[in-house]
């Protein structure tokens, strides 16, 4: 019978995880206004490693109280900065050596499971009623989408953020040829 893992057990596979890490994972958060879904992306990104959050257009501030209700703490694992534009992210991404990849339901995306999420990458995720502005999709390096096959056609950025963070380091963790971990902690 399977039991939970203690605190000082979760720590020890939490660094076993780290060391197979070598790739950056930054995010940029495009008029992202509830702090549920920030809070959750903020949460999300401190599980991951993500090293950097951009904030455009008009984002919620990860300081707003109602995002630290769901963020529970993680708002202040992450360095965050506010730029004013998309493109303004996208250059200071590609300036720390980042390809961008937006996450988005548009036209020539790639299926997530496709797409390039190899070395040092930002993902880029929008607005909750729109997505991705049309800027950021010309600016991005590429797009991909989460592929769907029930009967609601997109998902809450907050949970397409969380797939496609979970997909990038997935498919870095997938390279190595370490054992795979089964849970148990020596």
């Amino acid at each position: 019978m399977s039991t939970q893992l203690r605190p000082t057990d979760v720590k020890r596979l939490n660094r076993q995880w780290r060391r197979r890490t070598e790739g950056r994972l930054a995010l940029i958060a495009e008029s992202v206004t509830q702090p549920f879904n920030l809070g959750s992306i903020l949460r999300t990104g401190a599980t991951f490693g993500l090293d950097t959050l951009w904030l455009t257009g008009n984002a919620i501030d990860p300081t707003h109280p109602q995002v630290g209700k769901t963020a529970l703490g993680s708002e202040n694992k992450i360095h965050w900065e506010r730029l004013r534009t998309s493109n303004e992210a996208i250059a200071a991404a590609h300036a720390d050596g980042y390809r961008v990849v937006a996450i988005e339901l548009a036209r020539d995306a790639l299926p997530l499971h496709e797409a390039p999420l190899d070395g040092d990458i930002c993902l880029a995720v929008g607005a909750e009623d729109h997505g991705c502005s049309p800027a950021l999709l010309a600016a991005a390096d590429a797009v991909a989408y989460i592929p769907q096959i029930g009967r609601v056609g997109s998902l809450n950025v907050a949970v397409a953020t969380a797939i496609a963070i979970a997909e990038t380091r997935r498919r870095e963790w997938q390279a190595h040829t370490a054992p795979a971990e089964t849970g148990t902690v020596n």
